[in-house]
């Protein structure tokens, strides 16, 4: 699996970035990205990940939608949202290895996900 992608456009051919389409509340289109061969690859966005104790890193946390060699039907790959060296306005995503990394933002995510569960059924009780 390669660790290099390349920020693509988004499904509409806008001349958004990748990161833009990730901030945006109202992007429902695949994040586009292309790998070390020039082939697209479209992801669907799972969540966006800040890490405090990381440097005050965003990552993001993004699903092949089509099959993909070394990644199974249910797994996600965790991207890290990186300044470009070149320009400081100019950021990218950077496929994450480190599994340390990765154990991390999956941690927050799915302590998220248990208060996002647990919200939900403390509303739940109060409409009933």
């Amino acid at each position: 699996m390669s660790e290099e992608f390349k920020n693509g456009v988004n499904a509409d051919q806008e001349e958004l970035s990748p990161i833009d389409c990730l901030f945006d509340e109202d992007n429902t289109d695949p994040i586009t990205l292309f790998n070390e061969k020039g082939e697209k690859v479209e992801f669907e966005q799972i969540a966006l990940i800040p890490l405090e104790d990381n440097d005050d890193k965003i990552y993001a946390i993004l699903k092949p939608i089509e099959t993909m060699e070394g990644v199974g039907e249910d797994e996600a790959l965790v991207f890290e949202i990186v300044e470009s060296e070149d320009d400081e306005e100019e950021e990218y995503l950077n496929l994450v290895s480190d599994l340390d990394i990765i154990d991390k933002v999956f941690d927050v995510y799915n302590k998220l996900m248990d208060e996002e569960d647990d919200k939900n059924k403390i509303d739940k009780k109060k409409n009933n």
